[in-house]
């Protein structure tokens, strides 16, 4: 028999993890009968004066079994059936390590560098400004997650087990905190060494994994899946896997091209917002400088404007904000932390839905009416600069009051920054939402509008902009047997482990479709 109760530790009697324990066992015994104890939760409640660590405490009758490290049951499938996957992001990873499980072989393909060789691709865009449009933030080994923050929450409990995601993780090398931590974060430090094990996991038993391999074309025949090319290679497939992610614009046109239905989707874009760390930290524990204790500080935000919803999108603590353009002649920003999070900064993206309202004059391109719109806010900020990745940027205190800025606050940026009246440069009626959301988002946190923060832009890769129809009991295409459109860029995820959960799925979906 289990049962749970809470308890609140400050965050001195926290840090000591032996101290911890010790207090932990010592209040067990006090308030409740049973022997054994494991912590199930941890999180910061910050609401009160005296800030406290909750820790969510599992209680037995029964001694839990001591399972330090997870070992999944992955088999030799070097002479199983052949699933082929396009993608080794998380969606494509975590379906190549299910198949593992279930027995089929799978054999990833990926536009892509392996995850340490990404490095060079991303130095070259942060110091010279070259994007190379294979290998970037958001192509490569380990997909846009890998060097853009590795957060790990998700809302979407109903689509699969987020413990099975979290302890994959742990069993390749992530900190067993992630395990139970409320917010659980690895960082992009530390997420490469991860990667690159999952791959040796798929390799050691019989998958492969072949990068700079770009899809090129699906061959169908009467609405079945015969083959695909990659680069310049026809392979004969019966099964595919498409998990290319929400940047991978070219599978877009090529599926277009090939006649296979696509739907345009609602996707969140806006600006991305960047505070010193320290005045986070006093604004969300009400200290100066915080405790050594205590996590840099996060926040979470929403608000609504008439019938639009504002919000905070991947708040990254103590982190920075990096170009995650996939071509030449567009900016597009994101922001990551490393694993300590102990930057001098704090960003967030800051975005509305885009819905048919914002897309007026985009509606006559269709299904491509979102992308339209998307790619439009990219070029014509990228234009306005020197042909470089620097960023447009206004102090926030002159975006929301519509001035230019004279000067701009230092920023994580490397690539640099350049005075724009952003509140100009975007839709007007995006702009209008947007000020009047920070306007609210001041309110509600109250120092948050301050000079010494700076709007940069745009925050355009949230989600995909379009989704790639599938059946929702078989999850593959109703009009080509054998394709199975999977994760963030077929608009079904959005995050780290939605997407893997969603590989998950599709891959067990494979499998049935292989037994039927």
């Amino acid at each position: 028999m289990s049962n749970f109760i809470d308890i609140a530790l400050s965050p001195a009697e926290s840090y000591d993890e032996a101290k911890r324990d010790l207090l932990i066992a010592k209040s067990v015994k006090e308030k409740h009968p049973l022997k054994y104890w494991r912590i199930s939760r941890r999180s910061i409640d910050a609401r009160q004066k005296k800030i406290k660590l909750i820790y969510r405490i599992e209680l037995s009758d029964e001694a839990f079994v001591n399972q330090p490290s997870y070992k999944s049951n992955y088999q030799d499938v070097t002479k199983a059936k052949e699933v082929h996957i396009v993608g080794a992001g998380p969606a494509g990873y975590f379906a190549a390590l299910e198949m593992l499980e279930i027995g089929l072989r799978p054999i990833v393909y990926d536009r892509g560098k392996d995850v340490r060789s990404r490095r060079r691709d991303l130095k070259a865009i942060q110091q010279e400004g070259l994007v190379h449009p294979d290998s970037n933030y958001c192509f490569g080994e380990g997909g846009a997650g890998t060097y853009s923050d590795g957060k790990l929450y998700t809302r979407s409990h109903k689509r699969g087990s987020i413990e099975k995601i979290l302890k994959v993780l742990v069993e390749h090398g992530a900190s067993s905190d992630i395990l139970i931590d409320a917010h659980p974060h690895i960082g992009s430090n530390k997420l490469p060494v991860i990667i690159a094990e999952m791959r040796k996991s798929i390799e050691s038993r019989g998958g492969e994994v072949h990068f700079n391999s770009l899809l090129k074309d699906i061959i169908v025949s009467d609405g079945v899946l015969q083959a695909i090319q990659i680069n310049e290679s026809i392979i004969k497939v019966q099964q595919l896997v498409l998990a290319t992610g929400h940047s991978a614009r070219d599978i877009y046109y090529l599926l277009d091209r090939k006649k296979i239905p696509l739907e345009r989707k609602d996707f969140a874009l806006g600006v991305r917002i960047e505070h010193p760390q320290e005045l986070i930290d006093e604004l969300r524990y009400r200290q100066k400088p915080r405790v050594l204790e205590l996590p840099a500080a996060s926040y979470s935000l929403n608000c609504q404007v008439g019938e639009e919803g504002i919000f905070s999108f991947c708040m990254c603590p103590g982190g920075l904000v990096v170009p995650a353009a996939t071509s030449p002649g567009e900016i597009v920003l994101n922001g990551m932390s490393l694993s300590r999070r102990d930057s001098a900064y704090a960003n967030s993206g800051v975005v509305m839905t885009i819905g048919e309202k914002m897309l007026k004059e985009f509606l006559p391109q269709g299904v491509f009416a979102s992308l339209a719109f998307q790619k439009s806010i990219e070029q014509s900020l990228f234009k306005i600069g020197d042909g470089s990745q620097k960023a447009p940027a206004q102090r926030l205190d002159d975006f929301v009051n519509g001035t230019l800025s004279n000067n701009l606050p230092k920023s994580s940026y490397i690539p640099g920054l350049h005075s724009q009246r952003l509140d100009q440069l975007l839709p007007k009626q995006l702009s209008d939402y947007l000020r009047k959301g920070v306007q609210l988002f001041n309110e509600k946190m109250k120092g948050y509008i301050t000079r010494e923060a700076v709007v940069l832009g745009p925050e355009s890769r949230t989600s995909a902009p379009i989704r790639i129809p599938r059946d929702r009991s078989t999850l593959m295409s109703p009009d080509v047997a054998g394709l199975f459109p999977c994760g963030e860029g077929a608009g079904y995820a959005g995050g780290i482990v939605s997407a893997a959960m969603d590989g998950i799925r599709v891959s067990k979906a494979t499998k049935e479709y292989i037994n039927r």
